[in-house]
């Protein structure tokens, strides 16, 4: 018998987008990997699906030690089906060290696709979805995150995050900082459940907004950069990292934007920025 490893996705909130083929995957598992097995629980008995596999718990901390006897199990011919608390697998949720794996032993990897918060935000948001890249959880000690948006201050593609309720004030507070507070981006919450919400606007007004209590579960959507042709010349050079400078940006990240952009060498934006000191 040759065994199957199942990535299924499951509904990001409303049970009426659990998919046929996902109940089915789950009646007809050997093995179920759940992300907690107690919401996993939940959401069988809210579909109303009686389970007869063995059902294991395979979150963070236990994917390393999980791994082997799943790979395990499917080479015994069994069926694995790997269910994460919401949405698809892997996608800032566990599941890819055991999909390396068993990519890596040639054994079969097959797909029940379901919801997905990212794609959800990302069409309502409003914002150009042609282009788009998912950048998960920003680092949530301030400085770590800030040196991050520097990186991606100069993206044009639209860009999709997840936060924490009780960290998206900070979170939207740095990406005025860093991307400028004008900047369109859509805040979504709970998406596809009671309390949906969507809050659309700049990125200042946004942190605004996100000051007050804010909760659930929130995906934010931010537009990419827009098109920005900056002089090689010195004094322009100059003058692009001191207005990054004005943002909030420190002068190494500003400057490595403006490198970016412009497609100038490090030392010679640097070099720039020191005459344009001097008296």
């Amino acid at each position: 018998m040759t065994g199957v490893l199942v990535l299924a996705g499951t509904p990001i909130g409303s049970m009426d987008d659990a998919s046929p083929r996902l109940i089915d995957e789950l009646t007809r598992a050997d093995v179920i990997a759940a992300e907690d097995t107690r919401r996993f629980r939940r959401l069988t008995s809210s579909l109303g699906v009686t389970i007869t596999a063995r059902v294991v718990s395979y979150y963070d901390a236990t994917e390393a030690a999980r791994t082997p006897d799943l790979l395990a199990a499917i080479r015994a011919g069994q069926r694995v089906v790997l269910v994460t608390d919401a949405g698809m697998p892997l996608v800032s949720d566990p599941g890819y060290r055991l999909v390396a794996a068993a990519t890596a032993e040639g054994l079969a990897v097959t797909v029940a696709p379901g919801p997905s918060a990212v794609i959800a935000a990302l069409a309502v948001s409003g914002l150009p979805a042609d282009r788009f890249c998912f950048e998960g959880f920003l680092p949530r000690k301030s400085g770590d995150r800030r040196s991050r948006l520097a990186e991606l201050a100069a993206e044009r593609r639209t860009l999709v995050f997840f936060e924490a309720p009780h960290r998206l004030g900070a979170m939207l507070a740095d990406l005025a900082g860093a991307f400028g507070a004008q900047r369109s981006a859509a805040v979504c919450r709970e998406l596809t459940k009671t309390y949906e919400e969507v809050k659309r606007g700049g990125l200042g007004e946004l942190a605004e907004w996100a000051a007050g209590d804010v909760r659930g579960e929130i995906t934010v959507v931010v537009a990419g950069a827009p098109e920005r042709v900056v002089s090689t010349e010195p004094a322009d050079l100059a003058q692009a990292v001191a207005s990054y400078e004005e943002t909030g940006l420190t002068r190494k990240e500003a400057m490595a934007l403006v490198v970016a952009e412009t497609g100038a060498g490090r030392r010679v934006v640097f070099d720039a920025v020191v005459a344009a000191k001097r008296p």
